[in-house]
């Protein structure tokens, strides 16, 4: 392993992280790497061997006490030859003290096990276009009017920022942000609130990826809710296809999308280095990136 070295990410090397992402089907959002980067700056690693990067790893903080491990990467034919768990040990020592969590794929997962995660939950990516009709078509009519009694779906750049972050606060570990004013934001992505009697009772973004548009996250108080965002996402996309990636412990966002006649595609398992944080997992309808949690 002569040569290799790890050190930060570049602005070159997330668009080239993001390629290789993609090249592993995980269809990453397009703009996505603006948002990882104000999520914490120094939290990408790249390996290199003589300067040539094989490898990545990311290992993001946020607060005081937790942080997120995504993008492990080392390219086919560097494998096998010791550069990732290089990677891995660059990563888990960064995050060192605090709960880690990560979004396994399904050939890692021992791996994963071995270094102390442990199995929470597994997300389970559903693609396709939302009908209006069958079980859940309905619910979900244009304005909003499907979301129930007096509920508005209006753009989330028209509420203060405060409000979404405090809700998005209900659904994952830390406060975040630099992240989730960057991630609700950028050009060409759709963010939408469901909002009643002034308080928010959901909220979506939908962004441009290489394969289906991705939405996350997806957070609603009750199934119409979420089926009215996903509809109003989904119009907001160039073909009306989506993915969302859905806790499989939420049997009834499972049952929600199913019957949208969105399909499973893809499947990772959420784990964590310690007890799972408590989130409000019944309004998690969709995961907001499995890279950064």
């Amino acid at each position: 392993m002569t040569g290799f070295e790890i050190g930060g990410a570049s602005a070159a090397d997330m668009e080239l992280i993001r390629t290789w992402a993609d090249e592993e089907g995980w269809n990453p959002g397009d703009s996505d790497r603006f948002a990882f980067a104000v999520a914490d700056p120094a939290g990408f690693l790249v390996g290199r061997i003589d300067g040539e990067p094989v490898g990545c790893i990311s290992a993001v903080r946020y607060g005081s006490g937790f942080g997120f491990i995504g993008f492990y990467i080392v390219r086919p034919e560097f494998r096998g030859q010791g550069y990732g768990i290089q990677l891995w040990h660059a990563g888990m020592k960064r995050l060192d003290g605090r709960l880690i969590g990560l979004d396994g794929v399904v050939d890692q997962q021992d791996n994963y096990r071995r270094s102390g995660f442990r199995s929470a939950w597994n997300n389970v990516r559903h693609e396709g276009r939302p009908r209006r009709d069958g079980a859940a078509g309905g619910t979900g009519g244009g304005g909003g009017g499907g979301a129930g009694a007096g509920v508005e779906v209006v753009d989330a750049a028209t509420l203060p920022f405060g409000m979404l972050a405090a809700y998005d606060r209900r659904f994952f570990p830390e406060a975040r942000d630099a992240f989730l004013s960057a991630w609700t934001a950028l050009p060409g992505r759709t963010a939408l609130a469901a909002v009643r009697d002034g308080r928010i009772e959901g909220l979506g973004v939908v962004r441009p990826s290489s394969g289906a548009s991705r939405i996350g996250p997806l957070y609603a108080q009750s199934p119409q809710i979420a089926a009215a965002l996903l509809h109003r996402l989904a119009e907001h996309t160039p073909d009306g296809v989506v993915a969302v990636d859905v806790p499989d412990t939420h049997t009834v966002a499972t049952e929600l999308l199913t019957g949208l006649g969105l399909v499973p595609t893809f499947e990772a398992a959420r784990m964590y280095t310690g007890p799972a944080p408590q989130l409000e997992l019944s309004g998690l309808y969709g995961v907001t990136s499995l890279e950064l949690g």
